[in-house]
This record gives C-alpha cells, structure tokens and sequence, in this order.
C-alpha cells in the first residue's frame, strides 16, 4: 500500500492490555486536536457495567459482537482517534476494517513489563487468572502476529516516557504524510521507530 492512501484515514491503536493505548491515545488527540474514542470505555457506558461482569454473565462472544459493532461505527468518523481492546484483532471482518480503514499503530510491549504495569489490576476479564503472567504472554503468542498482520506501524513501548512515545509517533506520521508537521516536535532525543510494512 502507497503511504498517500493512509491520508484522511482515522488512527486506532492496537496492541496487548497494559500497552498503553488508552494513554497515547488520549496525548495523540490532544496534540493532534482530533476526536478520541475509546472503544471498551465506549461500550461500558452502552451495557451500564464493565466488561469484566458483562464477560461473567454473557460471555466474551457476546462482547467482541458489541466490540465489531463499535469499531465500525468509530471508523466512520473522520479526523479520528481510536483506542482499542487487546483482542480486536481476533475477529476477521475487524483486521480487515483495521488494515484497510484506518492508519492502525501497533504498540509492542514485553510481557514482563506489562505484569509490572497490571499486577494490581482487577478489571481486566482475561488477566483474572493465577498467573497473570504467563496469561499474558499467552495472549503474545497468539496476538502478536495479529497486530503485526494490521498494523501500518509498530512502536516499542517498553519504558519510554508518554511524551516521548507520542513525539515519535507523530515524526513517524508526519514523514508518511498523514499528519502536518504543525503538530510534531522539531527534534526529540529518542530515536525514531520503525514503520512496519504496509497491512
């Protein structure tokens, strides 16, 4: 795919629970002056409680319907940041709509740095579990190659600051033409990420 055909597209955010999504999401809007979605918060509002009791007495099949059903609304808004659920990416129709609809940014993040990030969570349905780490680099293993598959960029998160992370992520789409150099700083110390190949 030509770099030019990813203007105009709104930006989602994949990757495993804990990558951060919700948090660049949140600075990419701000900087960018775009609109923020995020996705699991939005459908928590629509069922009147969270996740972790919808997959308790639904189940998760019902949730990803609720998820898809979503994630094409947001993708019809222009000028648009999406954050989205670790799992998205399980659903063909939504790898598709991921690839072809929007510029999907994949944040990467060791296991053990996400068990660092989560250990005190209790909200997270899939990570309620004797060991939460091993359950999370189960979802690695199974994961990762789906958000490799879709993603247009791949960014290390690991333990670089958010304001780093957001400025490499704006150079990045800048030099792809996606946004103006308006809204990305002139210099950052870190080194740039590397964009994966096209979805």
């Amino acid at each position: 795919m030509h770099q030019s055909e990813l203007v105009g597209r709104p930006l989602t955010l994949v990757g495993l629970p804990g990558s951060g999504k919700t948090t660049v999401g949140r600075q990419l809007a701000r900087r960018l002056g775009w609109g923020l979605v995020d996705l699991d918060a939005q459908i928590e509002q629509q069922i009147g409680c969270s996740i972790r009791d919808y997959f308790a007495e639904v189940g998760e099949a019902s949730f990803r319907e609720l998820e898809a059903q979503a994630l094409e609304h947001a993708l019809q808004q222009p000028r648009q940041i999406v954050s989205t659920g670790g799992g998205i990416v399980l659903r063909d129709d939504n790898r598709r709509a991921l690839g072809s609809r929007s510029v999907c940014l994949y944040l990467r993040c060791r296991p053990d740095e996400l068990f660092r990030r989560l250990r005190h969570d209790r909200q997270r349905p899939l990570l309620q579990v004797g060991n939460p780490l091993q359950k999370l680099r189960e979802l690695q293993s199974q994961r990762e190659p789906l958000y490799e598959r879709v993603a247009h960029f791949s960014f290390e998160t690991g333990r670089a600051s958010i304001n780093t992370l957001v400025n490499m992520v704006l150079m990045q789409l800048e030099l792809a033409g996606v946004v103006g150099p308006e809204r990305v700083p002139s210099s950052i110390d870190a080194p740039a990420a590397q964009p994966t190949a096209a979805a």
